[in-house]
């Protein structure tokens, strides 16, 4: 596709709107109310966000991840803590997520510092998963070089023959989660003509205040 072609895409917002007066004072509350609108219309990957960090080469760097859990001690997400991210998130421990709930057309940023999860908690959520994706957890050396996919194959059938009749697949010690305390959020709303809405929520000592932004 021509880049003209690309500079032509054109979509005009306007389903609905936002402002100081109709958000709630709790931006952990508010983010729930829309996340529930947005799983309503989105279905399983609602909490599909993407995740930025400051890389080992000072560049940012960013993918996507899945929320797990919200509370109003942050958010929180699981991955190999070996992996270029959680090795991101040990040597600076900052990063915000950006929500994009396009059928809302909603935009969510979260911006905080980080810490990893409880190991009780990391147990919790890494024994609900399937059985598939506790042997993966094991199998995968994540973000490290390999020769061919049969790497990944040779690791898997060695896991999957170790924990062979074992139901209760221990959580790698490698493997866990990472909660963003959040500082700062920010509520996107699209608007015509471009004049979106933007609410922002920062974090002041131990009260948040709530700002209006110029799109």
């Amino acid at each position: 596709m021509a880049s003209k072609q690309i500079g032509s895409i054109r979509k005009e917002y306007g389903i609905g709107e936002l402002s100081k007066e109709n958000v709630n004072s709790d931006p952990i509350v508010q983010f729930e109310s829309w996340f529930k609108e947005a799983y309503e219309r989105e279905g399983e990957e609602a909490n599909a966000t993407t995740l930025s960090t400051i890389g080992l080469d000072g560049h940012p760097e960013g993918r996507i991840v899945l929320l797990k859990f919200y509370s109003e001690d942050g958010f929180a997400f699981y991955t190999n803590y070996n992996s270029m991210k959680g090795q991101e998130l040990e040597n600076h421990a900052y990063a915000s997520l950006t929500f994009h709930w396009k059928t809302l057309e909603r935009q969510v940023r979260i911006r905080g510092t980080v810490e990893k999860t409880d190991p009780i908690i990391s147990d919790d959520y890494f024994d609900s998963r399937p059985r598939e994706s506790r042997i993966g957890a094991w199998t995968s050396p994540q973000s490290q070089e390999i020769a061919d996919r049969s790497v990944l194959e040779e690791n898997e059938l060695f896991y999957k023959n170790k924990f062979q009749g074992q139901e209760c697949i221990p959580r790698p010690p490698h493997w866990g989660g990472f909660i963003i305390n959040p500082q700062k959020i920010e509520f996107w709303q699209g608007r015509a003509s471009r004049l979106h809405d933007r609410i922002v929520y920062q974090l002041e000592g131990s009260d948040w205040k709530i700002k209006r932004l110029a799109p």
